[in-house]
């Protein structure tokens, strides 16, 4: 051995530069020196080719059996004849002890939490006992020349003790690791540390059952909550009762029995503001999407049956034979002329068209990079450019490069739903002016046109954008109106 003990005792150091009895760094053999050069793994029955090589049993057979000529792997020695393998018992012994070494060894190694022999190299074990003398810990073996030299032998040897807890790396630690390796650490006495630790156990039970009993009194409050709310709906419809024998028999029934005292709960606002806000986060979240269902169905009333207009479509379009499907080709078709039919866009209209009242229809856009849905006048341009603005008689809302959405307003709105819409209603209240789209999987309201000048007949508006050389082949689809 090259390494001294990292004490200050001139004596230990000097013992320590020779190893102790009967500890070889190679009494065991490396573990190189058992690999089988085929499966680079320890020696599985060992035998030996003719040339003096040694391989696993079933490695060598694989090799021979898998080419014409039986050779040694390592020197290429060839061999007429398949020699007959039989098991190198030296070697095979040799494997057994080491790895009952390798076995012993890693029992002994340090694990998180051990006090560790300071002479070892990598992989450290653990020390068994230290030196008050020397200021270091050893391990079974590097303890010998304490134990077999005179002048170390007067050395006191204790126990490697965990007396202080190392807050920085929370773990124990002896008195010796603390002024070296968690020198810059935070280091408490094991009673200050269970001291604290026990506080801060308390602490949290505390805040636990303190959490636990506001979220019972939320759960209570919410549920006398939807009592009133029942109490309430019942006392509107009774209030519209004509028949006084009526009214009496169900008066009785309505105040709400058994609702709690609360003037006797008292509430501090800082322990209950997380609680309360998160309470109050998730009714009006729930409250949210339930008013957007209700506010969907409510408009899908009014679905209309839409099929498209062929005289209307743009040359380049390809229209299912149910007039419910559209999308672009990429290829211009011979139509014939029509002053109904764009030129410039590759638009097409619904047949039907609405001059007063609501109408909602669907469509789906699911696999779409481009489209552009809504509704536009009758008697806009159809031939030349064209803004898709309501001053040229559109209301539009739009999605282009695959994740901008926005609404085709003066100016135009940037629109940003929680998630890419597959299926987009479009609802129009022609007397009220409005236009209003929406996500129909999220009941979503996307976007609404107010307060519009629509003068004439409407129709609906598909837009499927070019093809793009297939990147937007995907066509819209006018959905059957399913309310949920």
């Amino acid at each position: 051995w090259r390494r001294s003990c990292p004490g200050p005792s001139a004596e230990c150091s000097t013992v320590c530069l020779s190893p102790p009895r009967g500890v070889s760094s190679s009494s065991n053999g490396s573990e190189e020196q058992f690999l089988c050069s085929i499966c680079l793994e320890v020696f599985s029955e060992p035998v030996s080719t003719p040339c003096g090589h040694n391989f696993c049993k079933r490695c060598i057979s694989q090799t021979w059996d898998t080419n014409e000529s039986c050779f040694c792997p390592l020197c290429k020695e060839v061999f007429s004849i398949r020699p007959q393998l039989k098991t190198n018992t030296f070697i095979s012994e040799m494997v057994s002890q080491w790895k009952l070494e390798a076995e012993r060894r890693s029992k002994r190694v340090s694990k998180p939490g051990d006090v560790q022999c300071d002479v070892c190299s990598e992989p450290k074990l653990k020390a068994v006992k230290s030196c008050l003398v020397c200021l270091s810990s050893f391990c079974e073996s590097h303890l010998q020349p304490h134990l077999s030299a005179p002048r170390l032998k007067r050395h006191q040897l204790m126990e490697p003790p965990f007396n202080l807890y190392c807050s920085t790396d929370q773990s124990c630690v002896c008195t010796m690791c603390a002024f070296r390796e968690h020198k810059n650490h935070e280091v408490l006495s094991l009673e200050e540390a269970f001291e604290q630790e026990k506080r801060l156990k308390v602490q949290e039970i505390t805040a636990a059952l303190e959490l636990s009993e506001r979220e019972a009194l939320i759960q209570q409050l919410q549920q006398e909550m939807c009592e009133l709310e029942k109490s309430s709906t019942e006392a509107q419809q009774l209030s519209l009762s004509t028949d006084p024998l009526h009214f009496l028999q169900r008066c009785p029934a309505l105040p709400p029995a058994g609702l709690k005292d609360w003037s006797s709960v008292s509430f501090e606002p800082q322990t209950c503001e997380g609680s309360a806000a998160r309470a109050l986060s998730e009714l009006e979240t729930s409250l949210s999407q339930k008013f957007n269902k209700f506010r969907l169905r409510r408009v899908q009333q009014f679905a209309v049956d839409v099929t498209l207009d062929p005289d209307t479509a743009h040359p380049r379009l390809v229209l299912s034979k149910d007039l419910k499907q559209v999308h672009d080709t990429d290829v211009w078709k011979q139509l014939p002329d029509s002053p109904q039919r764009f030129t410039n866009h590759v638009i097409v209209l619904g047949k039907q068209s609405f001059s007063s009242g609501r109408f909602y229809f669907e469509v789906q856009v699911k696999g779409k990079t481009m489209w552009t849905l809504g509704v536009a006048r009758e008697s806009v341009n159809r031939n030349g450019q064209i803004s898709g603005c309501p001053k040229d008689g559109y209301w539009t809302i739009r999605l282009i490069n695959r994740d901008e959405y926005k609404a085709c307003d003066d100016p135009s709105v940037p629109l940003s739903p929680q998630r890419p819409p597959q299926k987009v209603g479009v609802f129009v209240d022609y007397g009220a002016g409005l236009v209003s789209f929406y996500d129909v999987d999220s009941a979503d309201l996307l976007y609404s046109f107010t307060n519009c000048s629509f003068r004439g007949n409407l129709f609906p508006l598909f837009f499927p954008e070019l093809n793009k050389g297939g990147t937007n082949s995907a066509p819209l689809i006018i959905s059957a109106v399913e309310t949920k």
